[in-house]
């Protein structure tokens, strides 16, 4: 990874909104790592409109001290969502949990909460997780863990 590279994706990850400046919202943990995961974040931050959420790279050295019984192994497999209530929303439960949260999100809601629908979601969640790097159009990771990642 380049300098400018590395600059760019703390500048994108400084503008996210932080655990420290939203203490009331849920926190979004996600692989800033991962260029289709920090678009992902992005595109929820344009959804949340009433400012719910708040965001930590699961490299963030607050994660492990924060959340200390979330593995990493589970959050390299998915992205968790931490509720105000300290409850764990990983993977498609997450983004499922973040229907029923975001107004701009309401419309999937319904979907999303068809009865015994979760497996599905979880299944498709997880095939998707598989091929982050690859989806992304390229490999970001500086000591070049993306790509034993990108094999699983």
């Amino acid at each position: 990874m380049t300098a400018a590279t590395t600059d760019k994706n703390k500048t994108a990850a400084a503008a996210l909104p932080d655990p420290d400046e939203r203490p009331e919202a849920d926190v979004v943990i996600y692989d800033g790592h991962c260029a289709f995961c920090r678009a992902s974040v992005e595109r929820l931050r344009w959804w949340d409109c009433r400012n719910r959420l708040a965001y930590l790279s699961l490299h963030d050295p607050r994660v492990a001290q924060r959340y200390p019984d979330l593995s990493h192994e589970r959050l390299m497999r998915e992205m968790v969502v931490v509720d105000r209530q300290g409850r764990y929303h990983g993977g498609a439960a997450g983004f499922r949990y973040l229907t029923r949260r975001l107004r701009r999100l309401w419309w999937l809601a319904p979907l999303m909460h068809i009865p015994f629908s979760l497996p599905l979601w979880q299944g498709m969640y997880r095939q998707i997780a598989k091929r982050r790097y690859g989806i992304a159009g390229k490999v970001e990771c500086a000591d070049g863990t993306c790509h034993l990642h990108e094999r699983n």
